[in-house]
């Protein structure tokens, strides 16, 4: 995940039901109307009242608590949605292989007014390798035709290398204790109430129980754009081919977007994405490894190491692991996130591997760093960068002058880059935890995607 250290996760329990009932005097000065819509819409914590908007209202009023079994299947790891059909390589990235009509669950609460589809389609791997990859479309059930919705392309802020460990799973009743799904709550509220359908990808099959790949940022981009392919395919969603698209990615799904976003146009032209939201990820692998090194988010820097090796096997990784690291990597390589990756605070890297070598400076690992370097196109979209503003707090684990370094690159390609920082700082949280909360989530960008993708 990176600048928000990929802790978009057991503290997003706590400050999305603290922040929202704490909100302090400062809170409500920064939570004011939004400015008027366009691309120069300024970030700002969004007001309770949209955050609790008429859709999220009424999808508690007609929602209802799941059934016994209908809570124990939810949390069953054997659904044969995910059984693969054979390939037989000639299908067309994006091609929708097969679609099933869900419930949304989460916690044991279905909330009302919502359809929702599993997806299944084809998608290209680094190589140019056909591969598939599952997801869920959601479509809020407000009265408006689904042909004149924008679509987005939510990746979130999930770093599991496990199976059954993504959107798909999350929001249909599995890994309810996931922190990326908590924090994924506040910025659904808002899309739904603007009349948003949202589309999150599993970055490959969510049934496999081999190594996913999320980190692999080119795979994680096709994977976000044939996503969005394959829900404009569907029959019964309705919606317009043309539609307008925005890109949203937080933390460890911010380098999926931003790779989705530098590939678009060459990979998926016909796509109408106008803009595309950036927040927390990191942009330099490399750079990371340095700075969560024996930090809070050792275990997430550890877990980005085996979520790439599936999509880079020269990385050779068990090799180079010691003894612990090797336990420590069986382990995770079948976990979700939540709690799995919280086990390694301040714990050196180099306790993992042999010789106490740092993995940022491993010879096997350097390309694929490189491979993973953001900034090496622009993209055609209009860009919203909003990531800490400084090194000033323990959630910072990624340099600041990264994120602005990427803009700098975006603008230089002729990129239409808005940098709109925010104050990550533990003053910050302490004196106004609503505004340090919502912008940890992404909340206070939302208003900008939506003035950008209307019309």
């Amino acid at each position: 995940m990176g600048v928000r250290t990929r802790a978009l996760t057991a503290a997003a329990l706590v400050v999305f039901t603290g922040a929202l009932t704490l909100a302090t005097p400062a809170a409500a000065a920064d939570a004011a109307a939004p400015g008027a819509p366009g691309a120069d819409v300024p970030n700002q914590p969004p007001a309770l009242g949209q955050v609790f908007n008429g859709f999220v209202v009424g999808a508690f009023q007609d929602g209802r608590m799941a059934t016994r079994s209908e809570f124990s299947r939810g949390l069953d790891a054997n659904d044969p949605f995910y059984a693969e059909p054979k390939l037989t390589g000639a299908e067309k990235p994006g091609t929708l292989l097969k679609w099933e009509r869900v419930d949304v669950q989460f916690t044991g609460f279905r909330p009302g007014n919502v359809d929702a589809y599993k997806l299944m389609y084809v998608t290209t791997g680094l190589h140019g390798d056909k591969q598939i990859s599952t997801g869920i479309l959601m479509i809020p059930r407000d009265g408006r035709d689904n042909a004149d919705r924008t679509l987005v392309g939510y990746q979130m802020a999930n770093d599991a290398v496990g199976g059954y460990c993504h959107p798909s799973t999350m929001w249909t009743g599995g890994d309810p204790a996931d922190g990326a799904s908590w924090s994924a709550l506040g910025p659904l509220a808002l899309m739904f109430g603007k009349g948003m359908a949202v589309m999150s990808t599993d970055i490959g099959n969510d049934g496999s129980l081999a190594p996913h790949s999320p980190f692999a940022g080119k795979f994680a981009g096709h994977a976000n754009l044939d996503g969005l392919r394959a829900a404009l395919a569907l029959p019964p969603a309705g919606l317009n081919k043309h539609a307008p698209i925005g890109e949203f990615g937080i933390a460890g799904g911010g380098v999926g977007a931003a790779f989705a976003a530098e590939q678009a146009a060459e990979y998926a032209p016909e796509l109408n994405i106008k803009a595309t939201v950036l927040e927390g990820m990191v942009v330099d692998e490399r750079n990371f490894m340095r700075v969560a090194n024996g930090s809070v988010g050792s275990g997430f820097a550890f877990a980005t190491l085996l979520g790439l090796e599936p999509s880079y096997p020269e990385m050779k990784l068990d090799e180079k692991l010691s003894p612990l690291g090797r336990t420590v990597a069986d382990y995770y390589r079948t976990q979700c996130q939540t709690p799995a990756y919280f086990t390694l605070p301040y714990v050196p890297l180099g306790a993992l591997f042999k010789g106490g070598q740092n993995p940022a400076d491993i010879p096997d690992f350097q390309a694929v760093y490189d491979d993973n370097l953001l900034g090496t196109r622009a993209p055609k979209s209009k860009v919203l960068v909003a990531s800490c503003a400084a090194d000033d707090s323990p959630m910072s684990l990624v340099p600041a002058a990264d994120s602005r370094n990427l803009v700098a690159q975006y603008r230089a390609g002729g990129t239409d880059v808005s940098y709109q920082p925010t104050d990550c700082s533990m003053t910050r949280m302490l004196t106004n935890l609503y505004g340090w909360g919502t912008d940890l989530f992404g909340m206070q960008t939302v208003e900008w995607l939506d003035a950008n993708t209307r019309g």
